[in-house]
């Protein structure tokens, strides 16, 4: 059992019109794994919270694609004066400690280095890094390819949606 799996559940008994056992839920996910998962955000299928999702905090309104990986203490949220939230996209590793905030999106396949602070849209399959993140390079297709095979290896997910 992780966060993920909890959050899973939440979002579906929400969903099916349930009152108190989504918000419980929800609570129970802040308490052992020191995380804010809200059921109001939207985390695709085969999307992995590294370390069970210890630390992580997403943002309500934030969406996350499918086959992404979410190391330990990331931030997906909100940005003082902005309105909304981070949009990430299908095959994106977001490294731990790394803050994504504010209006953004994040292109399919990108990665986003450890503790990178990411103010700004980051193009499909480009890597960033620092503070604030800017673009190191644009993955090739080789590396794409290694990243999918480490995340069905390791985690059984299949990013494949996830762009080059």
């Amino acid at each position: 059992m992780n966060a993920i799996y909890l959050h899973q559940v939440a979002r579906r008994l929400r969903m099916a019109g349930v009152p108190l056992a989504p918000r419980l839920l929800v609570r129970a996910v802040r308490l052992i794994f020191s995380s804010v998962l809200p059921v109001e955000a939207e985390i695709g299928k085969g999307t992995w919270l590294g370390h069970g999702g210890l630390g992580v905090v997403i943002h309500p309104e934030s969406r996350i694609g499918s086959g992404c990986l979410i190391a330990h203490q990331v931030t997906i949220g909100g940005r003082s004066g902005k309105v909304g939230a981070p949009w990430i996209g299908d095959g994106v590793l977001v490294a731990a400690g790394a803050k994504v905030l504010g209006p953004i999106r994040i292109g399919d396949g990108a990665v986003v280095g450890a503790n990178a602070v990411v103010l700004h849209d980051v193009a499909p399959g480009d890597v960033v890094a620092g503070i604030p993140a800017r673009s190191l390079h644009r993955r090739s297709s080789t590396a794409a390819d290694a990243f999918r095979k480490n995340m069905a290896a390791h985690f059984g997910v299949d990013s494949a949606a996830g762009g080059a």
